[in-house]
């Protein structure tokens, strides 16, 4: 066995595929587990994703947001085991997969550049309303 395979057959015991499709552009709300002293609680981080790293396992996302008015980016690893979830706030429309222009803009701007995509918006309605459908004709 050669050492690619190998380490994906290592890997494959730790990859997520519960996390939702998200894109540069949307707003997302990631739960994430925190430890202080000897208890642990979930914090929750929204912001926008400005930028999404697809490495096979080591992927990331970061996120930012503006808190009391200083901007805070924080990179989460897209297969960590600290993830509780992550759920998609709002669908934006990028035109580019690296949103570092956002920096320097303010809210108002970044309203304007990334707008809502609502094709996206649509089809996760869709898929919402299909899963209620398949969860109802199982219990039926």
């Amino acid at each position: 066995m050669n050492r690619s395979a190998l380490l994906k057959l290592v890997e494959s015991r730790y990859t997520r595929t519960d996390l939702p499709d998200f894109r540069p552009g949307d707003t997302v709300r990631v739960a994430y587990r925190v430890k202080e002293g000897n208890r642990t609680r979930v914090q929750n981080f929204e912001g926008l994703v400005i930028k999404v790293k697809r490495n096979g396992f080591n992927s990331s996302f970061t996120v930012r947001k503006v808190s009391f008015g200083v901007g805070v980016e924080r990179i989460f690893p897209m297969h960590s085991p600290l993830i509780e979830k992550v759920e998609i706030v709002q669908r934006g429309r990028a035109r580019r997969a690296r949103l570092y222009f956002i920096r320097e803009l303010s809210e108002r701007e970044i309203r304007r550049k990334l707008r809502v995509d609502r094709k996206r918006v649509d089809q996760d309605a869709q898929a919402a309303k299909e899963a209620v459908r398949a969860s109802e004709a199982e219990q039926a």
